[in-house]
């Protein structure tokens, strides 16, 4: 599906254009979106706007890296959105040329649809062009960054306060969770930091030198989410290190109980190892007491024991 919008002084900003009608009036500026394109609007690209064919064959390759290529009539950025539920990262192409910017995407982009909102809400549509068009969509990008980071760090701290009372091995591999998906965000976050890093610093983009103010703030935003993407990876790593040193220290104490449950039972097994002997010149076996005393003498070693143990510290 082709969506063609365009502005001119005279006929003022028109949306559902056709490519025919782009081509018959002169305009100041358009934008023309290729969203889950077929084959033959893909063939478009070429033959009607004459892109440089490597620039095309990176819209054919999914996921390729945030970029920035320079061509002679021509600038073409990648651009990574992530879907808010899956996380998946999605590509966004702009081909930025002289009053036009053509955006290019295989599936539906919701930060592209606001974008185009924002820009027939505009009151000064005269000021507006391809740069503020590819301002808005870089904005929109971003903005939807923020959401996501924001449920993943409540979820965070969901884990370290246990507030549902999950096991220690459900928390960690909800933690683990966590974990993954933040590496996710941080493998199209710093790329798409250094993106916009060399848009601010380029010397071939006039428009962005006038609004660099803008596009500056975009920059900043990306530099707000990669810290506290990094500080939640910190976090985790934090909580991570706790609940290991938590069951770490509850099987050492279960450890420690069993030997001194083992410990008193050693020497009660070694009186009772010998008594059970069937030697027939054993003196204590005729003892009209002998079976009592020996049951005293066992209750003796094991309070005994436990009370030594006690003085140590070892139940506390």
């Amino acid at each position: 599906m082709i969506k063609v919008a365009a502005y001119s002084k005279g006929n003022g900003l028109q949306d559902d254009l056709s490519l025919k009608q782009l081509s018959e009036k002169e305009w100041d500026w358009y934008w023309v979106d290729f969203e889950s394109p077929t084959s033959g609007e893909v063939e478009l690209l070429e033959s009607f706007f004459h892109f440089h064919p490597l620039a095309v064959e990176d819209c054919l390759h999914e996921l390729q890296r945030p970029k920035l290529d320079y061509y002679d009539d021509h600038t073409f950025f990648v651009i990574h959105s992530i879907h808010p539920k899956t996380l998946e990262r999605e590509e966004i192409n702009i081909f930025l040329g002289e009053c036009y910017i053509v955006t290019f995407h295989k599936k539906p982009a919701r930060s592209l649809e606001t974008a185009r909102q924002m820009l027939f809400k505009s009151r000064h549509k005269e000021e507006v062009d391809e740069y503020f068009i590819l301002h808005q969509i870089l904005d929109k990008v971003v903005d939807n960054y923020f959401p996501i980071v924001y449920r993943i760090e409540d979820h965070i701290n969901e884990i370290e306060d246990n507030t549902k009372n999950l096991s220690m091995e459900r928390l960690l591999d909800e933690l683990f969770d966590r974990r993954s998906e933040l590496l996710t965000l941080r493998q199209t976050v710093h790329p798409m930091r250094d993106l916009l890093y060399r848009i601010l610093n380029t010397h071939h983009l006039d428009g962005v030198r006038e609004r660099r103010e803008y596009f500056a703030d975009i920059h900043d935003h990306l530099i707000k989410v990669a810290d506290i993407i990094a500080s939640n990876r910190e976090m985790t790593q934090d909580i991570r290190d706790s609940y290991l040193s938590l069951n770490s220290h509850q099987t050492n104490r279960t450890m420690q109980i069993l030997t001194v449950i083992s410990v008193i039972f050693m020497p009660l097994t070694f009186i009772v190892g010998i008594y059970g002997m069937n030697f027939r010149n054993m003196p204590e076996l005729q003892w009209e007491f002998g079976y009592f005393g020996v049951w005293a003498i066992m209750i003796g070693i094991a309070f005994g024991m436990y009370r030594w143990f006690k003085n140590k510290g070892w139940f506390d």
